[in-house]
């Protein structure tokens, strides 16, 4: 059966999203020239709100408007990735990285201690423990199951779904008793809907926003994707090792942390936070 031609353009932007560009940025100056790039590519062309923002600045003013997702329980689970470092600031996560932000606090000495070997290694180097990470738990109103990459967000019968990410920002430490990644990544159905079964509920209220899929691919060009975001401003301490077992072994295929977005700052790209 041949594709639509909307689904086909659909799935062509949300692979890009995830798994098309890793890369690091190249400093603030490099920043700030795809900032500017990114503006200059989206003047007058009717993009809608994007992601991701500083979520404590909530003035916006693009004028692009869509419903708001349902509620993830509402809806089926069908992607878990994460990216090196949190794509939003805000809460806990407010430090400057090469690209991103980092958790804002400290860990004890135990807890920043070196593991043995990086983990979930790709060519841009893997993870240690004190490093951060923003997971996302990717949505979709479509009839689907869990995935890799956001294709799996898609069904033939259904060509334009909702989408809904709730993220939750980690910091990998040395500690066999904080959170297991494996747990917070377990699967199920709940009322007929496949779920994440323990997204955390004790990291703060989410701040939600209409916003766009994210990623490094688009630092120099609008997102056309609506996403609706649960983002909480609490940081959650994770097993490291924990998370390296994980990027050996998922239903989702993912094995490393994957690039940031740049903070999105022009107003006109942004949506209004009430």
């Amino acid at each position: 059966m041949k594709t639509p031609y909307a689904l086909t353009i659909l799935a062509l932007a949300l692979s890009t999203q995830v798994y098309a560009q890793d890369a690091h940025h190249g400093g603030s100056d490099a920043v700030a020239a795809q900032n500017a790039a990114l503006s200059r590519n989206t003047e007058g062309k009717g993009y809608g709100p994007q992601a991701p923002r500083d979520l404590s600045a909530r003035a916006g003013s693009n004028l692009r408007v869509f419903t708001t997702a349902p509620a993830a329980s509402k809806m089926n689970l069908c992607n878990i990735h994460f990216h090196k470092n949190a794509e939003h600031k805000g809460g806990e996560f407010t430090t400057a990285a090469d690209s991103g932000f980092k958790y804002a606090g400290k860990l004890t000495p135990a807890e920043a201690a070196p593991l043995s070997a990086e983990v979930c290694p790709n060519e841009h180097g893997g993870l240690q423990a004190g490093d951060t990470i923003e997971l996302h738990y990717v949505h979709s109103t479509a009839q689907v199951t869990p995935g890799p990459t956001l294709n799996s967000c898609l069904s033939e019968a259904d060509s334009n779904p909702q989408l809904r990410v709730e993220a939750q920002v980690m910091i990998l430490v040395n500690d066999a008793k904080a959170a297991d990644f494996a747990e917070l990544t377990k699967l199920g159905e709940v009322g007929g809907y496949q779920q994440a079964l323990y997204i955390p509920k004790r990291t703060g209220k989410p701040i939600q926003y209409a916003g766009s899929t994210t990623g490094p691919s688009y630092n120099e060009k609008g997102s056309p994707l609506q996403v609706s975001w649960s983002v909480r401003p609490k940081v959650l301490k994770v097993n490291a090792e924990s998370v390296g077992a994980w990027c050996k072994a998922n239903v989702f295929k993912e094995d490393h942390g994957h690039g940031v977005r740049n903070l999105v700052t022009d107003a006109k790209l942004l949506a209004p936070m009430n």
